[in-house]
């Protein structure tokens, strides 16, 4: 099973803090870690550790974290080799702070993504024909993840966009998306509406999935997610777990499980349910790269995961 993913490499630097400041306030206690990230790593990593033959594209700068990045990547098993490594930018950071809950905020600064271009997608063409599934986000500039999947859409591969962070799409793009993951704040971003629209889940996912032609899978957090598919919205139930350490990757744990379980050519509704959990395992330990599971972790008596 192949995966072709278009994505964000960034360094996470992240704060433990015992409450979010206000605004003009220095608050101490917290307790500081730093760490690979940026969602299309992190992706393609928690791809590979379920499994997969991933390739990856992004840009990260010549630089320290650069470097490492290259270093973590051939760790993982994750093909880098079309990766864009420029001198005109610093690689991605993004600053993370962590409240005790595990709810978390994120400020970023691209740097180097922004040197990524429609060009750079074109000499990834041969490895998203190649794949069963090709996986974009939404952390590099709109007009690269068009181009990847227009590209996906011209080489017949079934193309997933995890639209995060989300911004309204170009009209042309939403035919070339067969998958769909937003959270719930992410749906009503994508369709341009206020923040007081006033839909309902259900609602937002009929209109999301009238708009791409395709399936929608939206992600709910502790409710799960609903489904649609063919004109049918199907639940899915949540994962339960007894503690929440850390929310940072889960969303990206359950992106690289769908895609993973959908290259098997598994249902949506199967594939989204080995999402879940991946997405819950994911958050019960702190710090992304260490919590994105492996298929061993994901096993259970009921072979759910196998």
């Amino acid at each position: 099973m192949k995966i072709a993913l278009v994505g964000s490499y960034g360094v996470g630097l992240t704060m433990r803090v015992p409450r979010m400041p206000e605004a003009g306030e220095t608050l101490s206690g917290g307790a500081f870690d730093a760490g690979p990230g940026g969602k299309g790593s992190n992706q393609a990593i928690a791809a590979a550790r379920l499994g997969a033959e991933v390739s990856f594209l992004t840009a990260v700068g010549d630089d320290d974290y650069g470097r490492a990045a290259v270093a973590l990547w051939a760790a993982e098993s994750v093909d880098a080799s079309k990766v864009v490594v420029t001198r005109e930018a610093a690689t991605m950071v993004g600053i993370i702070l962590v409240e005790p809950s595990g709810e978390n905020r994120i400020a970023i600064a691209p740097g180097a993504l922004d040197e990524l271009d429609a060009a750079a997608v074109e000499t990834f063409r041969a490895e998203i024909a190649a794949a069963d599934i090709l996986v974009v986000s939404m952390e590099i500039p709109l007009p690269v993840a068009a181009a990847a999947l227009r590209i996906g859409a011209e080489e017949g591969t079934r193309t997933l966009l995890n639209p995060a962070p989300a911004q309204p799409l170009p009209d042309e793009v939403w035919p070339w998306i067969d998958v769909l993951t937003p959270n719930q704040s992410e749906a009503p971003v994508l369709l341009g509406l206020p923040a007081d629209h006033g839909r309902t889940d259900e609602e937002l996912l009929v209109l999301l999935a009238a708009r791409s032609g395709g399936s929608v899978v939206l992600t709910r957090g502790g409710a799960g997610a609903l489904l649609s598919e063919g004109g049918v919205v199907t639940p899915v139930a949540p994962v339960r777990v007894e503690r929440v350490v850390d929310t940072t990757g889960a969303g990206d744990s359950f992106t690289a499980a769908l895609a993973v379980a959908l290259a098997e050519g598994r249902s949506l509704a199967d594939a989204a349910h080995f999402a879940a959990l991946a997405g819950a395992r994911t958050v019960t330990i702190a710090g992304v790269i260490p919590a994105l599971p492996t298929r061993a972790d994901l096993a259970d008596e009921t072979g759910a995961a196998s």
